[in-house]
Parts: C-alpha cells; structure tokens; sequence
C-alpha cells in the first residue's frame, strides 16, 4: 500500500511491511516539533517554487493513508514555513523601496525649495535691477537738461554763436564736457544694468523650468513612493498571515498528536494484514501453478515411459523428480500503461525515502516507503486493466484503511512470477470481485476516494508477495 519500509519488499515478511505505515507517518506528527522545512536552496526562483511543492508533496504522499485532513495541514504548513522566508525578504525589500523613495521625495522636495529660493532672489535682482534703470534714465534726463542750461553745446557751435566773454565760454565747456561725462557714464551703466537684466531674466526662465522639472519628478516620486508603501503593506500582511496560519497550523498539529498516535497503531495492524493478504494469495497462486506443472510433467514422463515400453505398462513407473524451471521475465506478462494518455507522475514509487525535512521521526526509522505511484490524474480519468486477470477486491472495503474504493487484479502466474496491480481512491470502480478482465478493459475512473488530499491515481504492482516499481514493468 501507500507507505511500507523496504522490508515490505522481501517476501512474506508482513511484520516489515506493518512498519511502513510507521514510516509514513513520521511525518505526520512531524509537525508537532516543527520548524518545518527551510526554503529550497535553488538558484532560480521558479526551482525553488517547484522545490518547496515537491517537499510539500513529499508530506502530503507520506500521510495520504494516515488522514488525508493531517496530511493536508502537514503539507500546507510545509507551504507556508517555506514560504516565509521569501516572503520576509520581499517585505525587507518593499520596506527599502519606501525609504528609497522618500529619500527621493525629500532630496526633489530640498531641491525644488532652493530652485525656489534662487528665483526669488533673481526675482528680486531684476527688480532691484529695473528700478536702478528706472533712476539712471531720470540721471540722465536731469544731465541732458543741465548741460543744455550750462550751455552743453558743441564748442564749434557755441562758436558760431558767439558767446558773452572767453571766461563765460571756458566756463561753459568744462560744465559741459562734465555733463557728458556722468551722462556717459550714466548710459553705460544703464547698458549695463540692461545686459544684466535680460542675464537674470534668462536665468529665472530657466528657474521656472527646473522647478517645473521638478515638481513633476516630484508627482512621479511620491506616486512610487505611495506604491512602495502599499507593496510593503501588501507584504506584511501576507508575512502575517503565513505566521499566523503556520501557528494555527503548528497548534492544531500537536494537538492531533496523540489521536493520530493511537490511530497509527491501527493503521499498522491493518497495513500488515494487507500486505499479508496479497503475500498469501501469491503464494497459493504459485503453489497451484508449480504443482500443475509439476502434475503436468510427471504426466508427460508416465506417457514417454510407456511408449519406450511399447506399450508393456508402466506400472512400476516411479517419475523422476520434479525441477521447477527458472523464473522467467516478469516482461512476459505484456503490462500496459493503465491510462490512454500521457499522465504525469507526482510521486514516484520510492524504497527508504528520508522523512521529509523538519519532520519529527516518531518510529526512529528516518525514512518511509512510497510502495506505489502517483499519477496527477484529473477525477473521472478512465483507467484500464493493465493485463488479462481476475478481479480480487473491489469498491468500497474495510480491507485497506483510507483506499477509498479500491480495485486488486490478479494476473496470475506466468514463468515462475506472480503479479497482481492494485489502485486506490477511485472515484468508481466498473467490475466486481471474481470477475475476469481482459488487457485494456475498463475497470475504473481515477478519483479523491478514502484518504486523499486531491484528485489522483495510486497505483502498485506486486510482484511475488512484494511491492515494486511499476516503472520497471509498464
């Protein structure tokens, strides 16, 4: 069945095959101890995605046959311990893009306010600037004036229009030429102040364009830095919610412990019984096969003895003794795939698997026994008789604890080997017990029966009173 330790593979020894359960369900309580698993290790994000599923699988596979509710809960608090630390990086980094971001906002913030203080102060200079134009033109309307009432005119035509004594012109030319001079100088300045001007108002247009600028990366930073804020709160609630639920989780685990304990016991002593049960029906089926052999040998022998004879009677004949033939290969009994498609395998028959990681090994053994194969079977997928046989057990029985319906075919011997498949959880079983089925029969639909956490097929084959891999004989 669903978890036996390697001694389910040798044969006829159903106490080994009782321990398997026992293995299986180290992981269960597993959890009561916890710390559960680590995050996977793998470099890319979507091999770690898949590494964490797959030990979560690993828990779920390993106490299927327990109690598909625990098994459930152990492999959700796998999800979610390995989860965490992910989880816990990504807030780290939300929280970091905040800070980020605000250092954005504050640095935009400080330079928008000296962007601001610069053009107020070219504002400022250019008003200060337009006013001192404003005096030096008046300055120069009062020297204009000044000069024409001093006789500001051209020597040459003062000259010409004569003037009232020499004394009178000498005087009249030094106040005129001092005119100039300040009027000059005046305009000069003004120039100056004009140039300076039309400077400043090149510089604040463009003030008014940086700030602008900036204002706008202003915008753009508080809007990532508001969607920081909500990533990082996003975050932390799931880095929340996964410790919370990893609590009740944790909590609801250990109090289960001591009932699935006690439930375990039973679990061992019906998983040795099926174990033994499939061994004994094996093993007559190999007797009668030897013996017919053996019957049809020795008829063979009595047959060629008399006619050596020639026809004289061979009621002293004594047969030689029977030497059973080598097993042959298991190949000889033509398996096929039990489904029409391609169906993945989500977990695979596995001797001495480790307990999970973080799990707690009740039973001292540190591994578990997967004595069959998971198929990620959709419910309702057909499934077909791998081999002519006989149906040995079918729908739903006590036989095998959390089967569900359940369906056992007999193939029967051939060569020397005795090999029967098996299937669990099945939505609907098709033939009965006792009834003969022919290689690619339909005999049953693939579902979420018994102990099962989700829809899928689990399937086995035994080979001589033993579990082994179905891959090596499909």
């Amino acid at each position: 069945m669903y978890s036996k330790p390697s001694g389910v593979t040798r044969r006829a020894n159903p106490r080994r095959v009782a321990r398997g359960i026992a293995g299986s369900v180290t992981v269960l309580l597993a959890v009561g101890l916890l710390g559960l698993v680590p995050a996977a290790q793998a470099e890319d994000l979507n091999d770690k995605a898949a590494a964490l599923a797959q030990q979560a699988q690993d828990v779920e596979t390993s106490l299927e046959f327990v109690d598909a509710g625990i098994a459930k809960s152990a492999a959700d608090l796998v999800m979610y311990q390995g989860q965490l630390p992910g989880a816990q990086a990504a807030l780290a980094d939300a929280q970091n893009r905040v800070v980020a971001a605000t250092a954005e906002v504050n640095s935009l913030a400080a330079r928008i306010d000296l962007a601001q203080q610069s053009k107020d102060k070219i504002t400022s200079q250019i008003a200060a600037d337009a006013e001192k134009a404003t005096e030096t033109k008046a300055m120069i309307g009062q020297i204009a004036a000044q000069s024409y009432k001093a006789g500001g005119l051209p020597v040459n035509l003062t000259l010409i229009l004569g003037a009232g004594s020499t004394n009178d012109l000498a005087n009249s030319i030094d106040l005129a030429e001092q005119a100039l001079r300040s009027q000059t100088a005046a305009l000069e300045a003004l120039t100056a102040q004009k140039a300076t001007n039309q400077n400043a108002q090149a510089r604040l247009v463009a003030v008014e364009v940086e700030i602008k600028d900036l204002k706008k990366q202003a915008e753009a930073a508080l809007a990532a830095e508001q969607v920081a804020r909500d990533a990082a709160a996003a975050q932390k609630a799931t880095v929340d919610k996964l410790i919370s639920d990893s609590a009740a989780l944790n909590a609801k685990l250990e109090a289960e412990k001591p009932r699935i304990q006690q439930q375990l016991k039973a679990v061992q002593a019906q998983q040795s019984s099926v174990a033994a049960q499939i061994a004994e029906i094996q093993r007559k089926e190999r007797e009668a096969a030897e013996a017919a052999a053996k019957a049809e040998a020795e008829r063979i022998a009595r047959e060629q003895a008399a006619a050596n004879n020639n026809g004289g009677g061979g009621g002293g004949f004594v047969p030689p003794p029977y030497v059973p033939p080598a097993q042959g290969n298991v190949s000889a009994f033509g398996l096929q795939h039990p489904f029409a498609a391609n169906i993945p395998i989500t977990s695979p028959f596995v001797r001495n698997r480790p307990v999970p990681p973080g799990t707690a090994d009740f039973n001292g053994t540190g591994y578990y026994d997967h004595t069959g194969i998971d198929f990620g079977a959709p419910c309702g997928t057909p499934i077909y008789a791998p081999a002519n046989g006989t149906v040995t057990l079918a729908g739903q029985t006590n036989v095998v604890w959390g089967g569900g319906n359940v369906l056992w075919i007999s193939h029967g011997v051939m060569q020397g080997n005795a090999l029967m498949t098996v299937f669990y959880h099945n939505s609907a079983v098709l033939v009965s017990a006792g009834q003969t089925v022919q290689r690619g029969q339909l005999v049953a639909y693939s579902g979420n029966t018994g102990n099962s956490t989700g829809c899928h097929a689990h399937f086995e084959t035994w080979l001589n009173g033993a579990p082994v891999d179905p891959m090596g004989l499909l």
